[in-house]
């Protein structure tokens, strides 16, 4: 059965995720504050970290940029009362794989949190990259980022945009980062990456992000992933 850790300090909301949770079921663990669910994520192993955006003690955001510090990749969902889509694309900026708007329907909650699972239990099981029969990966993949914006194109070319203004901003983190030795600072640039990637389509960037992420004192693995990012960037439209 998977566990999760659910971040909400508003009693009501709580009640109503917990019991949606359960229900997929799995064993749920319950934080109102963010040193309270600091102190459960470092000591417990979780499947999934479902984090409200807006806390007693501080953000989820800044709650999920302290654990990936850390060096912990558990996948994460933000849930927030704010329904603006400009805030929800700031929250998986932050590194959310998912955001989502309260309040919602059970089955809306469960299904967000399936896809972080199916998604974190493919990556945990898949084989380290390596280059395909025939060539590299393709930069781009349409039909992964159809399918992760429920197949409207408009919303790809957004995110996009979006995405690839970000990325010389991310290339000089992740290279400061590796040029530091600060492994987990270079880990969650790349964690905060692979999301992006998915939602947009980026496949040889991410797969050359996991590569790295595996290996993270590789300077061959440091240089096609960088290679993967110009690469990316210059084929943008």
């Amino acid at each position: 059965m998977n566990r999760l850790l659910l971040v909400e300090d508003d009693p009501t909301s709580r009640s109503f995720l917990q019991a949606a949770s359960a229900a997929l079921p799995a064993e749920v663990d319950i934080a109102d504050s963010v040193e309270a669910a600091y102190a459960l994520a470092t000591v417990n192993a979780y499947d999934a970290w479902l984090i409200d955006a807006n806390l007693p003690d501080g953000s989820g955001a800044a709650l999920l940029a302290r654990l990936r510090a850390d060096g912990r990749d558990t996948p994460a969902i933000a849930h927030t009362a704010n329904s603006e889509r400009r805030a929800l694309d700031a929250l998986r900026a932050e590194g959310f794989e998912i955001a989502i708007s309260k309040p919602l329907a059970a089955d809306a909650w469960q299904g967000a949190i399936r896809r972080v699972l199916v998604r974190s239990q493919a990556d945990r099981h898949a084989p380290l990259p390596e280059a395909r029969r025939g060539g590299e990966a393709p930069l781009w993949n349409q039909a992964t980022a159809l399918a992760a914006v429920g197949g409207n194109a408009h919303n790809v070319d957004g995110l996009r945009d979006l995405f690839v203004g970000e990325l010389e901003m991310t290339r000089a983190r992740i290279a400061a980062a590796s040029d530091a030795g600060d492994i987990s600072a270079l880990r969650g640039e790349l964690h905060r990456l692979r999301a992006g990637c998915g939602f947009v389509g980026a496949e040889r960037l991410g797969m050359a992000g996991r590569l790295l992420h595996a290996a993270p004192g590789s300077r061959p693995a440091l240089q096609a992933f960088l290679d993967a990012l110009d690469a990316t960037r210059a084929s943008a439209p």
